[in-house]
Order: structure tokens, then sequence, then C-alpha cells
């Protein structure tokens, strides 16, 4: 089996993340891709239980001496914060997707955030023996995504509907899928002949439009040789101007020879990554840290300059062991070189994202920044002599995952813990119990509610109270009356003639402020001014208690006269789906007594549009469940408070 040419052993190792949306087989192209290059595999725990992978899985192997670290990245979107940091650490990124046009639609997300980093991938069609339909169908769905041209390396071959086999398009050869990963060489099936021509063809335009001598050829007509093209496609595969595509099935072992052989000869090498990415050479190592598990006790990091050694020490972090990944297993090494992926032991008090070293002026090392979260769970100890130890431990899972975030709502008194999604949280809820031995009650948050009053009410309170001794007088007249929304609460002093003395006045004052914290309804009260306007007073009986509680008492009688009202948050909420989803995205929005604003096509995006909605928060907290529900998993939104209304239809 023929494919790139091959190429000499580079300096040092490289590495390479695989990514794609849920379901698209990129666990079985790591383990295809470590079985290829004779590594053992053992699979972890986790991965084990869940369909679904929730955490990076890291391997090291040696393709024809060559040395890698891969990664296996999450597939759900939930999980993109842990993706997006394995992508600021890799040299390239291969997308995996499956063959079906339609699911094309699900690459948006992980294809800004390789163009965010401008981090050269390759795609990679994987279950290509589930075809049914046009493979240039396919492609043509992939490039309406990508902001870089697709350079499709193969073609596959048909017999009936089964996929038997490929073409390679720049060599011009043909094979048959074998067993065990290996293949045959066949003839080009006659009806392929035109179509591999017109590919080869169309894979020379795409590189003769980052190459003036290649273009120059092409407009004289003069075929490039295979050299010049196997040439051209490295260094635009490297810099990250195309995107080659290949094809197979990792589940049956087909396609996975050829896709090592693409990778050793068109992945950039880590000095090339680490000249992009600005940093200088030398010897002085350079780490930076792009995941932390095991409550801190371990550390992945990418070694961008010098060699680390066990026992190096950063600013007071002491590295506690360097360890590889063989077969899932982590394996002590005293040293690793630039460009490798290595978990360091007991890095105390390094979060994820930290650099390790000196990265100097002209260094550009970015991080990503968590989406804002999109799902949040009321939590509590179940038995509370755990209160503190859930503190701790809260503490060490948003280090670990500052996608994670942790609230303490004053107003309802909860622990609210907000992240990426279901999954997401329960993955956290799942570390909660395993690594802490915590047992966690959930619930959902409670809705900051708020009241006020419609109507304008005048009321008297006295307060008289004759105990033996010095009693308690404290007479008061107070308007109590609706404001405007959002301007808040006022007290106004129109007492005249002294009937309060001015000494009682900020007693009164603080006692109406007081009493706005729990109305009626037991929420605090906004929107709502109190007017002293009269009293009187006793000389021996009157004081700053007898006036507080004559103002609570009556605030508190006249606000219930007043035709008090609940008031929830209304969130301004932008949902940003796939087009073909957008009507259905309006039908949930309005489901959830939202009041549509309008739609418009999202920037940047093609394919995608952004529905704007003003909804009750009191409806938004399973809301993303059933968005990404309704739109493959794809739909996301944003929201922020805009306004408080009146809650219609609402017991208190």
């Amino acid at each position: 089996m023929t494919g790139s040419p091959a190429k000499a052993a580079v300096a040092g190792p490289r590495s390479v993340a695989l990514i794609g949306p849920y379901g698209s087989g990129k666990s079985t192209l790591f383990d295809a891709l470590m079985a290829a290059a004779g590594a053992p595999l053992k699979r972890q725990s986790d991965i084990r239980k869940r369909v679904v992978t929730t955490e990076l899985r890291l391997g090291h192997c040696s393709f024809l001496a060559d040395r890698w670290s891969i990664l296996d990245c999450p597939g759900s979107v939930e999980f993109a914060y842990e993706t997006e940091g394995a992508l600021a650490a890799v040299d390239l990124a291969i997308v995996v997707c499956e063959p079906a046009a339609g699911r094309a639609s699900s690459m948006p997300l992980l294809l800004k955030a390789l163009e965010e980093y401008r981090l050269p991938h390759l795609i990679f069609v994987n279950k290509i023996d589930t075809l049914a339909g046009s493979f240039d169908d396919t492609l043509a769905a992939l490039q309406a995504h990508s902001k870089y041209p697709l350079a499709p390396r193969q073609l596959p071959i048909r017999e009936g509907d089964a996929v038997t086999g490929y073409i390679d398009v720049v060599s011009g050869r043909a094979y048959r899928y074998g067993a065990n990963q290996g293949s045959e060489p066949i003839e080009i099936p006659s009806q392929l002949l035109d179509p591999e021509k017109q590919a080869l063809d169309g894979l020379a335009e795409v590189l003769a439009d980052q190459d003036d001598a290649l273009l120059e050829k092409l407009i004289e007509e003069v075929a490039p040789t295979s050299a010049e093209i196997y040439q051209q496609l490295r260094k635009d595969q490297a810099s990250g101007t195309i995107v080659e595509v290949l094809l197979g099935s990792a589940a049956r072992g087909q396609g996975i020879l050829p896709l090592w052989k693409t990778m050793r000869h068109d992945v950039p090498d880590a000095a090339e990554t680490a000249v992009h990415r600005g940093v200088a050479a030398g010897e002085v190592p350079l780490v930076q840290i792009f995941k932390t598990v095991q409550a801190g006790k371990l550390s992945y990091g990418r070694i961008w300059r010098g060699v680390l050694r066990d026992g190096a020490t950063f600013e007071g972090a002491r590295v506690g062991g360097i360890h590889r990944y063989t077969g899932g297993e982590p394996v002590r090494t005293p040293e690793a070189d630039a460009g490798e992926l290595v978990a360091l032991g007991r890095l105390d008090g390094v979060a994820t994202g930290a650099i390790l070293g000196i990265l100097g002026a002209t260094a550009s090392l970015p991080f990503p920044t968590p989406s804002p979260p999109v799902y949040a769970l009321t939590i509590m100890a179940k038995d509370r002599k755990d209160d503190v130890k859930l503190s701790g431990a809260l503490h060490k899972l948003v280090s670990e995952d500052p996608a994670l975030g942790v609230e303490h709502a004053a107003e309802t008194a909860e622990t609210i813990l907000k992240g990426q999604g279901e999954i997401h949280l329960n993955a956290a809820l799942e570390r909660l119990a395993t690594t802490y031995n915590l047992q966690i009650a959930t619930a959902p948050p409670k809705i900051a509610f708020k009241e006020t009053i419609k109507r304008r009410v005048l009321q008297h309170s006295r307060l008289k109270r004759q105990t033996g001794g010095h009693g308690q007088f404290a007479d008061v007249k107070l308007e109590i009356e609706p404001r405007g929304r959002g301007e808040g609460f006022l007290f106004t002093d129109k007492i005249v003639g002294g009937t309060v003395p001015r000494q009682y006045i900020p007693a009164v004052r603080e006692a109406a402020e007081e009493a706005m914290q729990k109305g009626p309804f037991g929420y605090p009260v906004v929107d709502v001014g109190v007017t002293v306007v009269d009293g009187t007073f006793h000389a021996v009986d009157s004081s700053d208690m007898a006036f507080r509680t004559a103002t609570r008492l009556g605030i508190g009688e006249g606000l219930a006269k007043a035709e008090p009202v609940l008031l929830e948050p209304i969130e301004h909420v932008t949902a940003s789906v796939p087009n073909i989803f957008t009507a259905a995205a309006q039908r949930l929005l309005t489901g959830r007594r939202g009041q549509i604003l309008g739609y418009a096509e999202r920037p940047g995006w093609p394919g995608w549009d952004d529905v704007a909605a003003l909804v009750p928060a009191a409806e938004l907290h399973d809301f993303i469940i059933e968005l990404r529900s309704d739109t493959m998993g794809l739909g996301h939104y944003r929201r922020r408070f805009d306004h408080l209304a009146e809650a219609r239809g609402m017991t208190p």
C-alpha cells in the first residue's frame, strides 16, 4: 500500500488531537491508531461506562520511529472547553466526522475553534462503510462550513452499496480493504478513471491557489509531478491553509495506515508549532498546563521548549513525576522532550491554563475562556457535617475545570453549581462522590422573585405599650406608593411643624428600608416609595426603637393593602442554531412563555441563525436540554438579565 512518501524521522515528538461531534467515532479511531502503532490499550473506567466520552484521554506511541502524543477529546459540546484546551496544546487536529452530508451541520462549532487558534487540521471521514449518498455531497457539505479549501486525498470505491476500498488521488493507485488494517492493490475501476482524474485536477488547483510556481504550471497545462504535489501538500497542510480529507472506518481498521502516513508526512514538527506561537528557542523548559485531574494530583502539560526533568521547580511548584501513557496506563519517565504532552504529578497550586517557565515577550500561548454557563443545580451535602468538606471540594473542582462555576446566592441562601449542561454537571457530581466521598442532594435553583405594589395607600401606625416605668410610644402616618419599574426604593420626609422630631427620622428611614426585605409573599420588595407625612411622639416614652417598630408594622400592613404583585426576572435570550432548526427554536421559546424579538443570520456562521427572545428566568432551568435535543446537540444560547415583570398566573 502506498500513499504519502516516506519521511525521515523528525528531531522530536509531535502531538495531535482527535476532535469531532458526539458519535463520530473519535475514541474508536484513537484505539485504532494506537493498535496500528503497536501500543496495547486499556480503556479508562469512565469511558467503559459511558457512551459519551467526558474527559480527555492521552496516549503515547511510536510509528516508524516517530514519537507521538495523541489526545482523544470529548465529543459533547458540554465539554467544549476541555477540547479547546487540547487544541491549544497540539501541532494538528484530526476532525472526525461521519459520511452523511446532513451531519456536516455539526461541524461549525469545531471548525470555528480551529480557526480561532489557527491550528492546522485535517478531516477523517469515519464510518465510510455507512456511506449512503454521494461522497461529493459529503465534501460539499463540509466545504460549506470550512474557511479553508478542502483537499480530498482519497475517493471511495463502491461495489453496489458497499464501500470496498479507496483510490489514492495523488499516486493514482487503488486498494481494496482487507483484514487487520491491511489492503491490497487493485486496478482502478473503469467507471472511476474520470472521477480520479477530476479529483487530481481539483487537488492541483487547490494547491496552485497557494503557490505561484504550481499555478504557472497549470496555466501552461503542465501536469505537476507527484513529488511536487506531496511537497506542496505538506507545506500547505502544515501552515493550515488547506484541509486534507481522508476516509476510512476506524471500527474495521480501514484507512488507518494511510492516515498514519499522512500524519507522519504532513503534521508540523513541534519546533514549527513553537515558532508559529512565538516561543523563543532555548534550553530552559517552558510548559503549559492544559488539563488538571485527580483533585489536582495530576496535570497534563505541553512542553514547548527544553527538556523537562522530574523534580524540576517552577516558581515554587515542583514536578513530582513525569508520566507517559502507554496502553492507557501511566509510565513514569525521568524526563520528556519539547513537543511532548505528558502528565505531571503533584503540581500544587497550578491551575489549568498556567504557564510554567519564562514565556518571553513575543510568545503567544492563548488559552480558552469558558463559555457562560447554561445549566445550574442547587447542591447541598446530604450530611450537614460535610458542608466544609463540600466547600473545599468545589474549590478544587472549579480549579480543575474552569468551565464549572459556583455561586453562593445570598437572596435564596443556596449554593449553586453551574456548567455547560446536564452531562457536564452529572460528571462533576460523580467526581464529588468518587473523589471526595461526598453524597450530594440537588434541586433546580430557586428563582429570585421580587414584589411590588400597584396602588397608593395611606397607612397610620401607632405603637403604645406601657409595662411599668418608661413605655414605648410612636405614631407615624406613611404614604406607600408604587414607583416606576427599576426606579428602586425612595424614602421622603415631609414632616412639618416637628410632629415627629428630626432625631427619629433616621430610625423611620432605616425601618422602612428593612421592611422592604420581605413583603407579603415573602420576597424582597422593589420600586416602592415611602413618605412619612405626619405623626406624634411622647416626650418620655418615644425612642428610636419605638419609631422603628411602628414604621415596620405600618409598612407591613400597608403593603398588604396596596395590591401586592409578584415580579419575576425576565432574561434576554439569544439561541444560536443551524437555520434548519430556526422554527424549532422559536417554538421552544414561545412554549416557555417567551416573547420572540426576531431572528437573523449569525454573523460569521453560514447556515446558522440567532433567535432573540425575552423569556422568564423560571422557564430556563432545563431549556438547554430541550434545545440541544431538538437541534441534534448543536444549539446553544446566551442569556442576560433584562427586567422584572409581573408574574401573571403564578401563585406565590
